[in-house]
């Protein structure tokens, strides 16, 4: 009678056991998938975040370049802006894109950047990131 009972028993966590098979599966294959995803996302976040800010490095040093030429084409108020947009960027965390700060510092340096071309009266623009007519509501 016992021998019957382990028969039947096997037969009951049939599906039991299909559903763990299928779910072990499923989840390896998952990791390897989503690890290849995570690393192509990053490699395009890091990217994106590095040519931004490779744009303003290149900004910062033109228009400390334009005031040592002509100190009276930057007033004091603007290069003290510059100088704080320059800081910024030496003190991203390159090295460490999980911290947090560096959100916060790449919204500083949208800020800066746009308060400097407003003084100055220029249009520049980073094509990066999407302009403000660009934006869907």
């Amino acid at each position: 009678m016992d021998c019957i009972e382990d028969i039947f028993e096997s037969s009951l966590k049939l599906e039991e056991t299909h559903f763990k098979d299928g779910y072990d599966e499923g989840h390896a294959d998952g990791l390897i998938s989503g690890k290849e995803e995570g690393r192509q996302v990053g490699l395009k976040t890091g990217f994106e975040i590095g040519e931004e800010l490779g744009f303003y490095r290149g900004c910062v040093d033109v228009w400390n370049s334009a005031a040592r030429v002509d100190p009276n084409f930057i007033s004091v108020r603007i290069q003290k802006t510059i100088k704080q947009m320059d800081e910024l960027l030496h003190s991203y965390p390159i090295l460490e894109p999980e911290k947090e700060s560096g959100s916060d510092m790449i919204d500083a340096l949208r800020l800066k950047f746009r308060a400097i071309c407003a003084s100055l009266n220029m249009k520049l623009e980073y094509n990066g990131y999407p302009k403000t007519s660009d934006v869907e509501f």
